[in-house]
C-alpha cells in the first residue's frame, strides 16, 4: 500500500484563519456528515483524522524523533479507544533488532510493518486485537498479506502465532475457510492444550463450518496425547459416519492412539483392516506398534509387526531391526535374537553400536558369557568394531559379575581401539 503525504502550511492570526496546501487534500466524508482530512505523519502508518467543524485549525510538523515502536491509544470521534502507530526508533533491545533484520526479504511493507509491530509488542501497553485492528484500518489488508504474516511468526515460532492466527479469523479480509481452523487445532494439539482446541472447534461450529475427516482425525490425535481414548474412539466413529472413505493419516491417528494406550493388538486390528483396502500406513506408525511390542518384551507381536512392514513394501532399517532383536532379548530368546541379527546383516544392513548392545542385553538375561564373547570376537573378525554403547553394556556385565581385570582391561583398550578404527587404512 504506498500511503500519499499530504504536506501543508498553516497560517492564523486573531482576525482571519487560512489555510493553504501544497498538495490537493483528500477529505473524507464521515457518518455524521463532516470533512475529515487523512494526515500521514512521517513515513510511519499514523492516520489521524483533523476535524473540520467550528474549531480553530491547528498543524504541527511530524517529529521524526519518536521512541522505540509501541502502540498508543487515542480516540476517535466517537470517544471510542483505537490505535496510533509510531516509528522503529533506536532504542529497541538488541533481541528485538536481530529478530526484525531476519524477516524474509519477501515480505511486502504492510506485512514488515505489522511484523515490527508484533516483535517489539508489550501487552502490557496495548491490546493485540486493537494492534491487529488499527493494521487492518490503515493498512487494506488482503488475505495474502495474512497468510504471508501468519507464516513469518510460525517460522520464528513467535509466541503470538496462535493469538493472531485465532484473532485474524474474526477479521472480514482474512476470509477465513475451514482449513484455518484445522491449523489453529493442529497448533494447540501440539502444545497439548485440549480445552483451547474445543473452544476453536465450538467456534467453527458456531460460525456454520461442518466437520470434516481433516478436523476430525486432528482431534483423535489430540485426544490420543491427552489420555483421552474414549473420546478418541468416539471421534473415529464419528468420523465412519461421514460415509467418506478414512485415508492413511486418519487410520493411522487411530492406531496410534491405542500405541500411547499401551494396546497395540487394536492397533494391529486396524492395520489388518486397512490391508484388507489395500491401504497402508506410514514406516513411523509401523516403527511405533514395533517399539510397543518390543519394549514390553512380545516378540511374537513384534515379527508380526516386522513382517507386515515388509508385506507393505517398506524395506527395514537398523533401528527396526534392532527393535526386533530387543524383542527376542527381553523375552529370553537370545538365539532367536542372534538370527535376527544375522539375517539383519544378509540383508546388507550394517549392525549399528545399539544392535550390538542389544545382542550383549540379551546373553546377559540369559547369563550366556561364553556365547557373548564368542559373538564380539564373530564381529571383530568381520572388521565390526565394538563402539561406546556395547563397550558400556558390557562392562556393567563385568560389573556385576565382580570380574574387576577385565572391566580395567576393557577400559584402557576402548580408547585405543576408537582411535585406531578411526584412523585410514595404509
Amino acid at each position: 500500500m504506498v500511503l500519499q503525504l499530504l504536506s501543508f502550511m498553516a497560517t492564523s492570526s486573531s482576525g482571519s484563519r487560512s489555510v493553504s496546501y501544497t498538495q490537493p487534500v483528500n477529505p473524507i466524508i464521515n457518518e455524521t456528515g463532516k470533512f475529515h482530512v487523512r494526515q500521514f505523519m512521517g513515513n510511519s502508518f499514523l492516520l489521524k483524522p483533523m476535524n473540520y467543524g467550528s474549531r480553530k485549525l491547528h498543524f504541527q510538523q511530524a517529529s521524526f524523533t519518536k521512541k522505540v515502536e509501541e502502540t498508543a491509544k487515542s480516540e476517535n470521534e466517537e470517544g471510542k479507544p483505537m490505535f496510533k502507530w509510531v516509528e522503529i526508533g533506536p532504542h529497541i533491545t538488541e533481541a528485538q533488532r536481530q529478530a526484525i533484520s531476519k524477516l524474509s526479504p519477501k515480505l511486502t511493507k504492510r506485512c514488515k510493518a505489522l511484523m515490527r509491530q508484533l516483535i517489539c509488542f508489550s501487552p502490557h501497553k496495548a491490546s493485540l486485537s486493537d494492534l491487529l485492528a488499527a493494521w487492518v484500518r490503515t493498512m487494506k489488508p488482503r488475505r495474502a498479506d495474512w497468510l504471508a504474516v501468519l507464516k513469518e511468526l510460525k517460522t520464528m515460532d513467535h509466541p503470538f502465532y496462535l493469538q493472531v492466527a485465532e484473532l485474524a479469523l474474526l477479521e472480514e479480509t482474512f476470509e477465513a475457510n475451514i482449513r484455518d481452523y484445522t491449523k489453529i487445532i493442529h497448533g494447540y494439539g501440539k502444545q497439548n492444550r485440549l480445552k483451547d482446541a474445543e473452544k476453536m472447534l465450538s467456534a467453527m461450529k458456531s460460525r456454520g463450518f461442518v466437520l470434516d475427516q481433516v478436523t476430525l482425525t486432528a482431534f483423535i490425535d489430540i485426544y490420543s496425547k491427552a489420555g483421552k481414548l474414549n473420546l478418541a474412539e468416539e471421534t473415529f466413529e464419528e468420523l465412519k459416519l461421514l460415509g467418506q472413505p478414512l485415508d492413511k493419516r486418519s487410520y493411522g491417528s487411530m492406531i496410534m492412539a491405542y500405541i500411547r494406550a499401551g494396546m497395540p493388538i487394536k492397533g494391529e486390528n486396524i492395520l489388518k483392516e486397512m490391508d484388507a483396502q489395500e491401504i497402508y500406513a506410514g514406516s513411523e506408525v509401523y516403527k511405533a506398534m514395533l517399539r510397543s511390542y518390543s519394549m514390553a518384551g512380545d516378540c511374537e507381536g513384534a515379527q508380526r509387526v516386522f513382517d507386515a512392514i515388509q508385506f507393505a513394501g517398506i524395506s527395514p532399517d537398523v533401528r527396526m531391526c534392532a527393535l526386533l532383536i530387543n524383542a527376542y532379548g527381553i523375552s529370553g530368546q537370545s538365539d532367536k535374537a542372534r538370527l535376527a541379527f544375522e539375517n539383519m546383516r544378509r540383508a546388507g544392513l550394517e549392525p549399528s553400536d545399539k544392535c550390538v548392545a542389544v545382542m550383549l542385553l540379551a546373553y546377559e538375561k540369559e547369563n550366556e558369557l561364553q556365547k557373548a564373547l564368542e559373538f564380539l570376537m564373530d564381529l571383530e573378525r568381520d572388521g565390526i568394531l565394538v563402539g561406546k554403547e556395547a563397550s558400556e553394556t558390557l562392562v556393567g556385565w563385568f560389573r556385576k559379575l565382580g570380574v574387576v581385570k577385565e572391566v580395567d582391561t576393557i577400559l584402557r583398550e576402548y580408547p585405543g581401539k576408537e582411535a585406531n578404527s578411526k584412523a585410514p587404512a595404509s
